[in-house]
């Protein structure tokens, strides 16, 4: 099968574009046609390298969806040719267990295309378990393109700042695929969002895609820019995962009782946190990533009902995985690119 690749660890140069064996389903698993992946960000922290065992050489692409090819032992119910999204997150009993304070005997939490290979191929196997089916209404393409960052900024948003109408939102990243997708449930809640992004262009997008205010970082110091855009009153939740340069002023953008989510630290991972304003503002800080099975099919269910769009940056082919690594490390893509093998 035609697949995108890397053997090491590196920049885009390490990727490689052509053929390898196609995956043979195993117990619980089925084959899925690969017709749409896009990129994440997490597809550019695995290839230059995570502090994690992963299978070489590696097949990267979180997102996937296509039409199941086969089936492994044990999987036989689900019909060849259904019309398929994948939940990209593996193990999910684990961190419920540890929320419990249960004692789970499941591996770690894991996710595909990262801790497995992935979807940048013409083939791909996953658990059935994992599997959603896909209606006529939404396109391999639609799909794609919302799993993963809809998953998690559903779960940022809605489980864990349990956000609540008439509340102010703040979105860091504007234009990532998170965001985007943030952008839209946040308005879907009854929330009055503002969104962090760079250039007047992402600008205008941001406001079409339904936030209340757009802030472009780049017109001067963002301390400045949020002081002035929020006032006083500041935000009642931010949504973040640009991480180190940001976070001391995210934190005083904060109205009191205010919860700042965290789901990355593209930007570096030590946060520096001035504990006077936490204590004194009876603020919250909380983790997040990815989400449950639960989640994942309560916002694909808003996705296929057409209440959360697809926000699609291009549409390439296989041999165009390289050079989109780049543009995403560049900054310069707004949403998602889909690959279509």
């Amino acid at each position: 099968m035609r697949a995108v690749w890397f053997a090491s660890h590196g920049d885009p140069d390490v990727l490689e574009v052509g053929e390898l064996p196609r995956p043979e389903p195993g117990p619980g698993e089925v084959r899925v046609r690969v017709r749409a992946s896009s990129l994440n960000h997490l597809d550019l922290w695995v290839r230059r390298g995570l502090p994690i065992e992963i299978p070489m050489p590696h097949i990267g692409g979180s997102d996937i969806a296509g039409e199941v090819d086969a089936a492994g032992p044990g999987a036989e119910a689900v019909e060849v040719g259904t019309r398929v999204v994948v939940d990209p997150s593996l193990h999910w009993d684990w961190y419920e267990g540890v929320r419990r304070g249960e004692g789970v005997p499941a591996p770690a939490f894991q996710v595909i295309g990262e801790h497995t290979q992935g979807g940048f191929a013409e083939y791909a196997v996953v658990p059935a378990a994992n599997l959603v089916p896909l209606p006529e209404g939404c396109s391999f393409a639609e799909a794609a393109a919302t799993s993963l960052v809809a998953v998690t900024a559903w779960r940022g948003l809605v489980t864990r700042a349990a956000l609540r109408p008439g509340e102010r939102v703040l979105v860091t990243g504007g234009s990532g695929g998170v965001s985007t997708m943030a952008i839209q449930i946040a308005r879907l809640a009854g929330s009055e969002v503002f969104a962090l992004t760079s250039g007047a262009e992402n600008v205008r997008r941001l406001h079409e895609l339904g936030a209340h205010h757009a802030i472009d970082r780049l017109a001067g110091e963002p301390a400045d820019l949020l002081r002035k855009a929020l006032g006083r009153r500041g935000v009642d939740v931010v949504l973040d995962s640009v991480g180190e340069v940001l976070w001391g002023t995210l934190l005083r953008s904060l109205a009191p009782g205010g919860r700042l989510v965290c789901y990355g630290a593209t930007t570096g991972h030590l946060g520096r946190t001035d504990l006077r304003h936490l204590f004194w503002k009876q603020l919250s800080i909380l983790g997040s990533t990815m989400g449950s099975p639960g989640e994942f099919e309560a916002v694909m269910g808003r996705v296929f009902a057409g209440e959360l769009r697809a926000v699609i940056h291009s549409r390439i082919g296989l041999g165009g995985v390289p050079e989109a690594h780049r543009l995403l490390e560049e900054g310069e893509v707004f949403g998602k690119i889909v690959v279509e093998p």
